[in-house]
């Protein structure tokens, strides 16, 4: 079951996203260091702001995908997906393409145009699967985060969902 997290999910919000960043820290720019310092009003803050839906297996939260709207009026037809995770041993069971399809049926909802995102170049299973959504390489930062003292690329992707092509 793939649902949108409210201000009343706050709970499940924290724990899926500190179970992320904890278990695949090359995958995400934040670090569970980062969000544990976090006050409750900026996690709430963060829920509300961004469109957040999470998968569920019975009341488990087992992945979430949010959606970052771009605020400036001329770039408001664009979101960026954020904090993408699906648990291990939840994977290559529809999680990750029910979150995705979801968000898409909620960002033409809002009149977004273009997703975005940002991936590890070290992560080639999620890769695929973007390619596989209709995502486009347009781009690539070189040593774009750093973990544990290693520079990692990041790979940058787009996808119209208004039946344009993107071009790149």
């Amino acid at each position: 079951m793939i649902r949108h997290l409210g201000p009343q999910d706050l709970a499940i919000f924290r724990s899926i996203r500190m179970e992320a960043l904890r278990r695949e820290p090359t995958a995400f720019a934040s670090s569970a260091e980062d969000w544990g310092l976090l006050p409750d009003d900026e996690w709430m803050r963060r829920l509300i702001t961004n469109h957040v839906f999470a998968s569920f297996e019975g009341d488990e939260p087992v992945g979430i995908m949010g959606l970052a709207r771009q605020s400036a009026t001329k770039m408001a037809h664009r979101a960026t997906l954020i904090m993408v995770y699906v648990r291990r041993d939840q994977r290559g069971r529809g999680h990750a393409k029910g979150l995705l399809d979801a968000l898409v049926g909620h960002a033409r909802e809002f009149g977004i145009a273009q997703l975005e995102l940002a991936l590890s170049a070290e992560n080639p299973v999620a890769l695929r699967f973007y390619r596989r959504e209709g995502f486009a390489e347009v781009g690539r930062i070189p040593a774009g985060m750093r973990h544990e003292g290693r520079e990692i690329d990041e790979i940058l992707m787009a996808r119209r969902i208004d039946g344009e092509p993107v071009s790149g």
